[in-house]
């Protein structure tokens, strides 16, 4: 490729390679001469796709045929075009858009990263699945019972109470799904708002426990509360951390033995090497069936049920963790989630004490 430099008489062509023009972009970068041989590649192509390129056709290079049919065709017309190349290194898949643009007879490839856009896109697509089917299993029982009403059971009184009942709790868990939508909504949107009132961790978790007395006593559960916070004071926003440890404490009941105990732990002040400053663990636990190891990682994603049925049976949408982790998220804070026969589930919460780190 040769390049034209300004002189003080017009513009002179040199012999300088691309090499020397296209080690400076910042993007991995190859030419393919008109032979189909390699003749530049800078250092950022050499980091993706390896060295030792220059001079080898590049169907051996690339080795993917619908980029490769992309280049032939961009070649043959001079016309610029576009392919995917797609790369997998270490269980990482990345994406890259490639853009072929045809030059004096020659062909300059210029890769861009899409891996965060695909991404983006992909959990758009999953959750817009999920949000579809969540609503449509309790829609298409809606619709059923309708007709059956409206037909065979319009004066069957016992069948009439009980299908009423029953649209009655699919209403309800899609309105506490909505509800959940509506919330993880807003807390995403604020996420990068670090909360600046003051709010006390402890009286937190009392009030929350005032409030779910219904949900205790239908579970018999026995609640074990030890506080060494000593009224000690975090940065927050009450509502949302309320709503974490009222989520917290619900899944504890409402998943673990009927009329077993459920252990809450307010740790005193102390230094947290995760936060790099100090702060206060909120821990829940229950004596539960046992979460598998392979599970773990995965609680927080939206959706995600380990028993999907039994969720549904007490009201779960499958949003409840994910919302914990983006209001922990905004606060700076940290989730750990552990699992095992002997000492059952236990979610701990820990949450910086001021406004550093």
């Amino acid at each position: 490729m040769q390049l034209q430099v300004a002189t003080r008489k017009g513009y002179a062509v040199t012999e300088d390679s691309a090499t020397s023009v296209i080690q400076a972009v910042p993007f991995p970068m190859m030419v393919i001469a008109t032979d189909r041989h390699v003749t530049a590649c800078n250092a950022a192509l050499d980091a993706l796709l390896g060295r030792g390129l220059v001079g080898r056709h590049f169907i051996t290079a690339l080795r993917q045929p619908v980029l490769i049919e992309a280049i032939e065709s961009a070649i043959a017309t001079q016309r610029f075009g576009k392919g995917l190349y797609l790369h997998r290194e270490d269980r990482k898949e990345s994406v890259y858009q490639v853009h072929i643009a045809p030059l004096d007879g020659q062909v300059v490839l210029t890769f861009e990263d899409k891996t965060a856009v695909e991404a983006i896109s992909q959990l758009r697509r999953d959750f817009v699945a999920n949000v579809s089917h969540e609503l449509r299993t309790p829609l298409t029982a809606l619709n059923g019972f309708i007709e059956t009403l409206r037909g065979p059971a319009r004066d069957d009184d016992a069948a009439r109470d009980r299908f009423l009942g029953i649209m009655e709790r699919e209403t309800r868990r899609m309105t506490r799904l909505v509800g959940d939508l509506l919330s993880l909504s807003r807390v995403e949107e604020n996420e990068r708002i670090r909360p600046q009132e003051q709010v006390v961790l402890g009286d937190l978790v009392k009030m929350t426990l005032a409030e779910l007395a219904p949900v205790i006593t239908e579970g018999a559960a026995q609640i074990n509360l030890q506080d060494q916070s000593a009224n000690a004071w975090v940065p927050g926003d009450a509502g949302q951390l309320r709503q974490v440890i009222g989520n917290l404490i619900e899944n504890a009941v409402k998943y673990g033995v009927h009329g077993g105990e459920v252990t809450i732990e307010i740790s005193a002040p102390a230094f947290h090497t995760g936060l790099r400053q100090e702060g206060i663990t909120f821990a829940v636990t229950n004596g539960g069936e046992a979460i598998a190891t392979h599970h773990i990682p995965r609680l927080t994603e939206r959706f995600y049920r380990v028993d999907g049925h039994r969720s549904r049976e007490v009201g779960g949408t499958g949003l409840g963790l994910a919302i914990v982790k983006h209001i922990v998220s905004r606060h700076r804070g940290r989730i750990k989630i552990t699992s095992s026969q002997d000492d059952g589930t236990r979610v701990s919460i820990t949450l910086p004490t001021s406004q550093q780190g």
